[in-house]
């Protein structure tokens, strides 16, 4: 009988319980290629209606977009100024479909200077264009294209300084444009602008913008001035601010590392946020998920270039620099393109790296119909990648 004891005891030393038992850690997958899309020196951006995707960019001093189907083939080619220099910085589709594109061009010019010499024959009496005589890009302009039938309309507004426009959002309600200078603008979806409202000075820079569901803005980027009477605390904070239908801070968070510096530089609509932080010789990226409230869920930090796009709720990339405990095996050798995923607690359970040709990340998507996006390049070409 002491026995048949002794060896159910030492039995049940080997079995370990299911809450303790070790999770096993997810093994890193190839990203699987989708297109490749263009010239890295010309893209800014993309965004997606149903299965085609919409690039726009800058060809020289001429912005553009143009759309492809999921096997790289142009559906059709834009171009969105053909009257004055423009960049094309941002873009969004609203709830009819509509794409949206936001940047900046020149509405100066000057009347056409005749020849001394000679008069040209006009004898139809046309009127020529005036010529350019400025490159300033100190005017809003913003595009509206229709996906079905490529109607395209233009809507501008004169700043009094130019601006980098960073980020565009809309619902139902309209649009709004943040970036530089701490600038805000918004816009119905009619086209009619509103007046430039800064939150700040150039010592503030939104890098991205969130249209909530009562009618205010988040908006989120960097600052090294006092904003909402909230003062600096390091050397570059990253700021989340909530900002009233008026134009109003509501409330502020600011980061709290002394001598870093820091920035969020992406963001979606659960409030993922994505950005890099600096200190000393050290860089990293950091994915926060937030509450309403402003209040960290949950956060790492990955040895990073400081480059970070986040995704719905769960995913975000970055250019991983170094080991992650959580995935088995990973420790590049170099800088690599790697998209993590989440679960709804934060606990890391998938990991997608890209080709190591791959050098540098442009951006990560969430697309209805095509699934996560992750835009990356080499330095010949701009690629998409879906999770394999």
């Amino acid at each position: 009988m002491k026995r048949l004891i002794s060896l159910v005891v030492i039995a049940t030393l080997f079995i370990v319980p299911t809450s303790t038992a070790a999770v096993k850690k997810p093994v890193v997958k190839p990203l699987k290629l989708l297109t490749s899309i263009g010239n890295p020196d010309e893209f800014s951006g993309l965004v997606t209606t149903g299965k085609t995707v919409v690039i726009f960019g800058n060809k020289g001093d001429k912005s553009f977009a143009r759309a492809l189907d999921t096997t790289g083939k142009e559906l059709w080619n834009l171009a969105l100024d053909q009257a004055s220099p423009s960049v094309a910085t941002a873009a969004t589709v609203d709830t009819t479909g509509t794409i949206w594109i936001a940047g900046s061009t020149s509405l100066s010019r000057a009347a056409p200077v005749p020849s001394p010499t000679a008069t040209p024959l006009n004898p139809d009496k046309v009127v020529s264009l005036p010529d350019i005589f400025t490159a300033d890009l100190d005017a809003f302009s913003l595009w509206s294209i229709n996906p079905t039938t490529q109607a395209l309309a233009q809507y501008t507004l004169q700043l009094d300084a130019p601006i980098l426009i960073n980020a565009i959002a809309a619902d139902s309600s309209g649009l709004s444009a943040v970036g530089s200078s701490g600038t805000i603008i918004n816009a119905d979806l009619l086209g009619h602008i509103s007046k430039a409202v800064t939150l700040g000075s150039t010592a503030t820079t939104f890098e991205q913008v969130i249209k909530n569901v009562d009618g205010t803005l988040t908006a989120i980027g960097s600052s090294t001035e006092t904003l909402g009477g909230k003062k600096l605390v390091g050397k570059v904070d990253g700021v989340i601010i909530k900002i009233s239908k008026v134009n109003k801070i509501i409330s502020l968070v600011r980061s709290s590392a002394a001598k870093a510096q820091r920035s969020w530089t992406s963001a979606t609509t659960s409030l993922l946020l994505g950005g890099y932080v600096v200190t000393g010789s050290k860089t990293e990226s950091a994915v926060t998920k937030f509450s309403a409230k402003f209040l960290p869920t949950w956060t790492y930090r990955f040895a990073a270039t400081g480059t970070v796009f986040t995704a719905g709720s769960t995913y975000a990339v970055i250019q991983s620099t170094g080991a992650i405990s959580q995935l088995a095996g990973w420790s590049p050798k170099s800088p690599q393109g790697l998209l993590i995923s989440f679960d709804s607690k934060g606990v890391i359970n998938g990991g997608y790296s890209a080709p190591n040709e791959q050098i540098q990340l442009l951006g990560l998507y969430a697309s209805k119909d095509l699934g996560i996006l992750c835009i990356t390049s080499s330095a010949e070409t701009v690629s998409i990648f879906t999770l394999n």
